[in-house]
């Protein structure tokens, strides 16, 4: 999956908290999100604001799917609440290969490239 591939997905599953998502689809999602942030903050900090809260929940949902990729519940998230080993913990999760074949949260996500 390719970087608008990636960002196409996430927006047209902006909400959807079910499924899977594949390591490409939730590092390419995270790179812009950072990049439109910085650019938001560059112009005005109000701006970068903005667009932090606009796009929280694409990035929530893309992040439960990730999780639920390594057939893991969502609300593993909450694993970030602890100080660094949390961070450190989801951090190895996310860069980790996904369930081979279907696991309990569906099929196998499908990368196109």
């Amino acid at each position: 999956m390719n970087f608008t591939d990636a960002v196409k997905v996430c927006f047209n599953k902006y909400a959807e908290f079910k499924g899977r998502a594949s390591r490409s689809e939730f590092w390419w999602f995270q790179l812009f999100y950072v990049l439109i942030a910085l650019i938001g903050t560059m112009i005005n900090p109000v701006l970068g604001g903005i667009v932090y809260l606009a796009l929280f929940l694409p990035l929530l949902a893309v992040s439960v799917r990730r999780l639920h990729d390594k057939d893991k519940s969502g609300w593993f998230l909450l694993i970030y609440c602890v100080p660094l080993i949390g961070a450190i913990l989801m951090l190895v999760w996310f860069c980790q290969r996904g369930t081979i074949g279907d696991n309990r949260f569906g099929p196998e996500s499908v990368v196109t490239a």
